[in-house]
């Protein structure tokens, strides 16, 4: 037995420990070092070709993009049967008693991976809740946006994007969009899209591993106009890409795009493409997608960034979106060369901000001035490896949840030192921490196996009073949290398959999961299923 590991008969390509594939990968980024500091240099000796004045919004655009008229149709075509998606049961009625919401962007309307969502189901059969389709998906990590009736999803089938747009409910299709892609993944992962769509009246936006930026009409799939951010910015590949979901403010997009020596961040019209304002210039593209927050009553936006650079530097940044000002900058970053920053930074009660990245870098509480450019560290804490220090936290990617002024969230670089932990945000300590594990028998090849699985590195979505958890190998499970502890309620493995990153996605009443990897068990391969969370 291991934990968080599927063991499978030799050759099969599962019995190696992730520690085994995660140094595999580490030496794949050392031999490509040199090619990489060949292309930055070739970068940092060049001019930027922007000018940082006092007024961020005094920037020459290097490429407005052509406009193919307006989003105004607003009639889709009618969906039909599609041959990549299985239909199983029929969603059950949504009761009258339901709040529900769209999901038109990562995280959810919230921006923080808090639901609204009501009267879900809480239940269900050993196998899980009830599947109502599943897509056969490509490559990718890339979770849906929804606004009733569409579905958007974003994933790579051979050399080609495809942007699917299905009926949220039946999964019958209404468009799809391709777009060739040259994109490949440096250290031997997914080369799919990873950004969420972003949804805007009926216009749904695009942002892609190779820094397109494309916008489509949402009811037929029409291109209205389309950007190369990693051309027009002069923008490296990084470590994985473009990352970050851009973040919709009014009639803007705000990207986290890192161009050497600046822009850090940039903002494009929705309607016509063009740029708007440009804003830092110390810190790369980060895994971090932009927030849009409330800072001493003011609408600000949060930008983690900090990409691949030598020495590693990034950190946060509380930016104005009307005129992309930046008030406030706290460095925050690993020293090491091989690092990211992914979590999404979270408000605390109205004037303090809570940041986190691994790689020994550790959270950090800070406390925003009233004219939002000074700030105090109320706390910090370590970020050991191997979860060595009992106050430690280190957030990877995964958002945590805050509640009742503590907050929940998985620790932890690699699978096995991750762990479930509670934190007191008053005063920046450890209230408990746990790994929760269970036992699971399956059989691959005839062989029969009992594993100790875990959550590992999971994803929240805190939803109708509970947190929705999906762990890091596809096991869904409701969960009480408190300063006391966890107890799980409910629990179903709806596949044992690796790299389940993306957060649930909630709409309707229905979940939304992304496999993202095949399953050794069942054989089944990468998909988006949808679930039925509806009670009667």
């Amino acid at each position: 037995m291991c934990r968080g590991r599927v063991e499978n008969p030799p050759g099969r390509g599962f019995n190696r420990p992730s520690l085994s594939r995660a140094n595999r990968r580490q030496h794949d980024l050392k031999k490509g070092m040199t090619m990489r500091l060949a292309v930055l240099l070739s970068v940092w000796l060049g001019t930027s070709g922007f000018v940082h004045s006092a007024d961020p919004t005094a920037v020459e655009d290097p490429a407005p993009p052509k406009v193919a008229g307006t989003a105004d149709n607003t009639t889709p075509p009618a969906p039909k049967p599609y041959a990549r998606v299985k239909t199983n049961k029929a969603a059950k009625p949504l009761s009258k008693q339901a709040r529900t919401h769209s999901w038109t962007g990562f995280l959810g309307p919230t921006h923080n991976g808090v639901s609204t969502e009501t009267h879900l189901l809480k239940t269900w059969p050993k196998t899980g809740p009830a599947k109502v389709w599943e897509l056969a998906a490509g490559d990718g990590y890339a979770s849906p946006a929804i606004r009733h009736p569409f579905l958007v999803y974003p994933h790579r089938v051979g050399n080609d994007v495809v942007v699917e747009c299905l009926h949220a409910e039946t999964g019958q299709k209404f468009w799809e969009h391709k777009f060739a892609t040259a994109y490949r993944d440096r250290l031997g992962y997914s080369s799919g899209p990873r950004s969420t769509p972003v949804i805007e009246g009926n216009r749904v936006h695009i942002y892609t591993a190779e820094g397109f930026l494309i916008c489509l009409e949402l009811a037929t799939g029409r291109k209205i106009w389309q950007r190369s951010l990693s051309t027009e910015f002069q923008v490296p590949q990084d470590f994985f890409g473009a990352v970050g979901t851009p973040l919709l403010v009014g009639d803007r997009l705000v990207i986290n795009i890192g161009k050497v020596g600046g822009p850090c961040v940039a903002a494009f019209h929705t309607l016509s493409g063009k740029l708007l304002w440009v804003s830092g210039k110390k810190w790369g593209p980060s895994y971090a997608s932009p927030r849009l927050v409330k800072i001493h009553g003011k609408t600000r936006v949060l930008v983690f960034a900090g990409g691949e650079s030598r020495p590693s530097t990034g950190g946060l940044m509380l930016i104005d979106p009307s005129n992309g000002k930046l008030e406030l900058e706290f460095p925050w970053r690993s020293k090491k060369y091989e690092s990211v920053n992914a979590s999404c930074p979270l408000v605390v009660g109205g004037n303090r901000i809570f940041v986190s990245a691994s790689y020994q870098t550790g959270s950090a509480l800070l406390e925003v001035g009233k004219d939002l450019s000074s700030h105090k560290v109320v706390w910090q804490m370590p970020d050991a490896e191997h979860n060595t220090e009992p106050n430690q936290l280190g957030l990877h990617w995964s958002t945590p949840l805050i509640k009742d002024g503590y907050l929940y969230g998985f620790d932890g670089r690699n699978e096995p030192d991750a762990s479930l932990v509670c934190v007191d945000l008053k005063v920046g300590r450890v209230v408990w921490r746990e790994e929760p594990e269970w036992e699971q028998t399956v059989t691959v090849q005839g062989v029969e196996q009992t594993l100790t699985l875990s959550p590992l590195r999971g994803s929240f979505l805190q939803a109708d009073g509970q947190a929705l958890v999906l762990g890091e190998l596809g096991q869904l499970m409701w969960m009480d949290l408190s300063p006391k502890g966890y107890k799980i309620t409910q629990r179903s493995s709806l596949f044992l398959a690796r790299e389940s990153w993306c957060p649930p996605v909630i709409s309707r009443g229905l979940l939304y999961i992304s496999q993202n990897m095949r399953d050794p068990v069942t054989r089944t391969t990468a998909r988006l299923i949808c679930y039925d969370l509806r009670r009667p």
